[in-house]
């Protein structure tokens, strides 16, 4: 991982949650508009799902030390 990518991450775990979930939709958005057509909705979805239930597994495991 290159330096510019840790920043970015240490960046995005210091937002809070609805400015984390305001920019997983932004890099969603951004990510469909550089997708080969061929890539099915579905991979957006399932994507999109997995990272929102990791990130719900962090926060509670943030609120449960």
């Amino acid at each position: 991982m290159t330096a510019a990518v840790r920043q970015l991450l240490d960046s995005f775990d210091a937002l809070s949650e609805a400015e984390k979930h305001e920019v997983v939709v932004e890099l969603l958005r951004r990510s469909d508009e550089s997708a080969p057509p061929d890539l099915p909705d579905e991979a957006f979805v399932a994507a999109a799902e997995e990272l929102f239930l990791e990130l719900d597994a962090r926060e509670a495991a943030d609120a449960h030390p």
